[in-house]
């Protein structure tokens, strides 16, 4: 009887497949965007599911790597780090770039015993970031977290449906200028959506507020 053939190795996990994951959790929210990303990385349905699996697998296992070392094996060297200050403690973020959204970056922000605070992508340094100012401009996948809160200060942050999800509550104006209470749903920290609950009675405000 011949012998069972050996079975090969899996390919290392790349940042690729790392892009796979990111599209994952957002094809909840937007399939058709994920798609058209899909088909420009040149990968099948296939190829994301079983990127999502062997990701799982890596935060499951026995073993597994701290964050921020699982990431840097995955992404290679940081492009940044960078000590940042969040309100008395100082942190490191660590950012990588991800092709399928040049103007982002992938950061991962630890605390001083080396522990996650968050990962999440954010826009990169020097690259504009867009013109939010009304409803009709929160699009999906346009702006980060951090975007939308500066832009409709204050805003108010919502707990998230999975630790991949951010949300904020804000007030926006419509393109007329009449207010609207909005809540926004983020995963990986890209807008994914944005639910409107209606007319704010009692204030007017237009665009470029």
């Amino acid at each position: 009887m011949d012998p069972m053939p050996a079975k090969r190795p899996a390919a290392p996990f790349a940042p690729l497949d790392f892009q796979l994951v990111l599209l994952r959790r957002m094809a909840d929210h937007n399939p058709d965007l994920v798609e058209d990303a899909r088909h420009e990385l040149g990968v099948s349905v296939a190829d994301m599911r079983e990127a999502n699996r062997r990701w799982q697998a890596m935060l499951h296992a026995p073993r597994a790597r701290p964050a921020a070392s699982r990431h840097r094996s995955v992404l290679g060297a940081p492009e940044s780090a960078r000590e940042r200050r969040i309100g008395d403690l100082t942190c490191e973020a660590l950012q990588w770039p991800v092709p399928l959204w040049p103007d982002l970056r992938f950061e991962v922000l630890l605390a001083p015993n080396g522990v996650v605070w968050n990962e999440w992508l954010v826009r990169a340094p020097g690259a504009p970031a867009p013109a939010l100012e009304t409803l009709e401009d929160l699009t999906p996948w346009c702006c980060t977290v951090d975007e939308a809160a500066r832009a409709f200060a204050p805003a108010r942050p919502l707990e998230g449906t999975a630790p991949t999800r951010w949300g904020l509550a804000f007030t926006a104006p419509d393109a007329s200028g009449v207010p609207h209470a909005c809540a926004a749903e983020f995963t990986w920290g890209l807008l994914q959506r944005v639910g409107v609950e209606g007319p704010v009675p009692g204030r007017a405000e237009g665009p470029g507020r």
